[in-house]
């Protein structure tokens, strides 16, 4: 099976208050470090990984595109040099839309990087200052274009649902962003997450999300939009041509092996999870010690990795197919499934049932982690 390698760039620019990734602020890089460090974890997943061949390299955050063009470049060499590339390998380095990255966007390309993914978060000036992002929308269009000069493939990510906003204000924005004529939408409802800014801000009431009822609406009103414009959605929260789905995404929600390395970094191969040290400072430390950064490491029970495989899997409009995880897993389907629960939500129609096929409807995704709590059968995890 082809594997895919996530690395993970700890740094930001400035935390924005939404966020709760594993991004640090620092004044300075040690980007020589850096280097030594990410190539030797690197090593350390090859020689336990295999040598089975990349068909997809994700450069996630924190902020990639502050790395050095010749840092991606350094690590994309070794990844080819450990496991050799499939001829059509995707290579995604996630983005931000100032026009200091965007000016690195020519040599990124030139190192091997074939597809970018944009924070764009909003094409609206006042929504980008309530959201903390550090680029205004002017320069997001430019970014977007200057992205399509350079790359093969670009995504767009766009933030919705923030206080006051209106369908008709989430219309405009969402069709001007299709205008732009990229083939994949990242389309995300914020969420206040816990031990962020807005957290804090929530609590103080400096201001009031929107509620889950009009949230609700925007979402169906989303679905419509991008469907009519023949971005289907493929996971809960992404859209995209047919043939232009994120490659590297499908193999976590298709619950296939894939290396991750870096601060924070999760990986799962060969039934083991792994999990990297998350600060910048004891990621290096524990690199220099052992030359591999990882904090945790243990073999998952037939039980957790189906589980994990329906909870991946059911995100997918494509579903789950149930006799292939029986065969995968080696776990009856009764054990897989409370099979009440899934009648009562098919009568719903929140779920659809096509042989051993299960799907979430359009409807029932919204829903989906009160579904999923409902339907995965007790005792699962520890079968």
């Amino acid at each position: 099976m082809a594997r895919a390698l996530y690395i993970h760039w700890p740094f930001c620019a400035k935390k924005c208050p939404y966020c709760d990734f594993n991004s640090h602020v620092r004044e300075r890089v040690d980007m020589a470090a850096w280097r030594d460090a990410l190539l030797a974890d690197m090593r350390h997943e090859a020689k336990i990984a295999g040598g089975e061949t990349l068909h997809s390299i994700f450069f996630g955050g924190g902020t990639p595109s502050l790395m050095p063009p010749k840092l991606v470049e350094a690590l994309l060499q070794e990844a080819e040099a450990l496991w050799g590339f499939d001829a059509n390998i995707e290579i995604t380095l996630e983005a931000n839309p100032s026009s200091v990255e965007a000016a690195n966007f020519s040599e990124l390309a030139q190192a091997g990087v074939n597809r970018v993914s944009l924070g764009v978060q909003s094409l609206e000036d006042d929504t980008l200052q309530f959201l903390g992002r550090l680029h205004g929308a002017d320069e997001a269009l430019q970014a977007v274009e200057t992205a399509q000069q350079n790359f093969d493939r670009v995504s767009i990510d766009l933030i919705y649902a923030h206080p006051g906003q209106s369908a008709d204000q989430w219309t405009a924005e969402l069709k001007r962003a299709l205008a732009l004529g990229t083939d994949h939408m990242s389309l995300y409802q914020l969420t206040i997450e816990p031990n962020t800014r807005f957290a804090t801000d929530v609590r103080r009431g400096a201001f009031t999300p929107l509620d889950d009822d009009p949230a609700g609406d925007l979402y169906a009103l989303t679905q419509e939009i991008m469907n009519a414009a023949g971005l289907p959605a493929y996971e809960i929260s992404n859209h995209a041509k047919p043939g232009q789905e994120s490659r590297h995404n499908l193999t976590y929600w298709r619950y296939q092996d894939y290396c991750g390395i870096g601060p924070g970094a999760h990986g799962r191969r060969g039934g083991v999870a792994t999990e990297r040290h998350k600060k910048p400072e004891n990621y290096l430390t524990a690199v220099a010690e052992g030359a591999h950064g990882i904090k945790d490491q243990r073999a998952l029970s037939v039980g957790e990795q189906a589980s994990e495989a329906l909870l991946m899997g059911l995100r997918l409009a494509e579903g789950v197919d149930l006799s292939e995880m029986e065969a995968q897993f080696g776990i009856a389907t009764a054990d897989l499934i409370n099979a009440d629960r899934l009648a009562l939500h098919s009568d719903l129609r929140l779920l659809t049932c096509d042989g051993d096929r299960i799907t979430v409807t359009p409807a029932g995704m919204p829903l989906l982690d009160a579904l999923l709590g409902e339907i995965v059968a007790d005792g699962l995890v520890t079968a």
